[in-house]
């Protein structure tokens, strides 16, 4: 970790208002917290940022908006504009291998077939921190549905409250 250097903290997610609350857009929700209600977002290199201060560190955070599947892009376009080292780049991210709300950390790995962690590992490598949300399988649920429809679907009441529970719990340093 370079404390010279801003931390770029990016939250997953596709950006329109039809993904607005649907569970691949727990890392936009994260980011969104993170930023508070003063926060100036502003458009560039294929994304939305806004600097804030966290724990008396220099944060940029980062909203992608070139959909999940190309997140890679806005990401090393970022890291290469301000000279972001890769231990400064911070992951958030739908998990739907842990339970609904649960919350967990790594450094590297594989992308477990989450499409945005697989362009981002594409583009920059993998040796990131990434925090996962959990945000459940269908099968948890028993329902007979395919995973891609499961994370683009809306976020009910209950489950809404258990994703922004582990949310106000992230602690970045």
């Amino acid at each position: 970790m370079q404390e010279n250097k801003p931390f770029l903290v990016v939250g997953l997610g596709n950006p329109g208002a039809e993904y607005s609350m649907t569970r691949h857009n727990v890392g936009f929700m994260a980011v969104d917290a993170m930023a508070g209600n003063d926060a100036v977002w502003k458009s560039e290199k294929n994304a939305l940022t806004a600097r804030v201060e966290i724990d008396g560190k220099k944060v940029i955070l980062v909203k992608p908006q070139t959909f999940m599947n190309n997140s890679g892009v806005a990401v090393l376009q970022l890291m290469t504009f301000y000279k972001i080292p890769l231990e400064n780049v911070i992951v958030i991210h739908d998990d739907m291998d842990i339970t609904v709300g649960g919350c967990r950390e790594k450094i590297g790995g594989g992308s477990a077939g989450h499409n945005g962690i697989r362009s981002i590992d594409a583009h920059v490598g993998r040796d990131y921190r990434r925090i996962r949300i959990g945000v459940g399988h269908p099968r948890d649920f028993d329902l007979p549905m395919n995973p891609a429809d499961w994370v683009l679907g809306k976020i009910g009441p209950a489950q809404q409250e258990l994703i922004n529970k582990a949310i106000s719990n992230i602690k970045l340093f």
